[in-house]
């Protein structure tokens, strides 16, 4: 197994593994660790049956099933994300962390690419380690005495992000909960800003008004190349990514051509 760093923060590729066979777990322990070193891990050309990508899935931790869509017939926790040649609307096409609505957000989210476009559809990945670390020490502090409100009736609320999959409960757009703004990674321990532009309100005891420009704030840092990885996807490519210290943003600019993804999220612990 060889393991590619990406860029001098976040993101490797992962060769010489078959994912097909089950891992042994020394082979998962060393994986577990590049992961919690880089972030993100992605691995190229794997051939995965939907029983053999849930197999590999559940090695990291128990599946969890996803509020907004139905799985695939008898794989209930792999979720088909489509954009047909016709659909202009992408899923994911903001910087978040995934559902961090939930009380127990999911600390590890897999997609797997079982048909790509010819160009375009590439993934961005930002580390909120660096981006929490390079915050001053003033800022650190007023961050780490603050809790977030954070919802699934999606903040940007003239874009619909549930709109590329079949919508299982529309109520649970009520569902919310409230995180530490800076979460301490519960392997890692350390400390990574925990506010996202999807799902964040605002701060809890502060008005929006209050809270919007602070956010603002935090959100154009998201978004600088210094602390982000850029995942150009290949049919049969696998990723990997840690919920609970990045945030991603899915590049919607291949209009006229299918995409499709499998999705797995893989269930968290408290953000404390």
């Amino acid at each position: 197994m060889e393991i590619i760093p990406q860029s001098s923060v976040i993101g490797a590729e992962v060769r010489g593994l078959d994912l097909s066979r089950p891992q042994d777990d020394s082979t998962i322990e060393r994986l577990n660790a590049a992961f919690l070193e880089h972030q993100v891990l992605f691995f190229r050309d794997q051939q995965l049956t939907p029983g053999q990508y849930n197999d590999f899935a559940a090695r990291f931790g128990p599946l969890e099933d996803y509020l907004f869509a139905r799985g695939l017939e008898g794989f209930p926790y792999i979720t088909e994300i489509v954009k047909t040649e016709t659909e202009t609307a992408g899923f994911g096409s903001f910087w978040h962390s995934d559902s961090t609505y939930l009380e127990l957000p999911p600390k590890i989210t897999m997609l797997y690419a079982r048909q790509v476009p010819p160009r375009g559809g590439d993934t961005l990945f930002a580390d909120m380690y660096s981006l929490y670390d390079d915050l001053s020490p003033g800022l650190q502090a007023t961050l780490a005495s603050l809790r977030a409100v954070n919802s699934a009736s999606v903040v940007p609320r003239d874009e619909d992000i549930y709109a590329a999959v079949q919508s299982r409960n529309s109520a649970q757009r009520d569902r919310f909960a409230i995180h530490p703004v800076i979460r301490r990674h519960d392997e890692t321990g350390r400390l990574a800003v925990y506010v996202n532009g999807i799902h964040t309100l605002g701060f809890d005891g502060m008005t929006l008004a209050e809270s919007r420009p602070l956010l603002d704030y935090l959100y154009g840092l998201v978004a600088r190349p210094e602390y982000s990885f850029r995942l150009g996807w290949q049919a049969d490519t696998l990723a990997m990514w840690d919920n609970r210290c990045t945030q991603h943003y899915a590049l919607n600019d291949y209009h006229g051509y299918r995409r499709v993804m499998h999705r797995i999220i893989i269930e968290g612990e408290t953000p404390r």
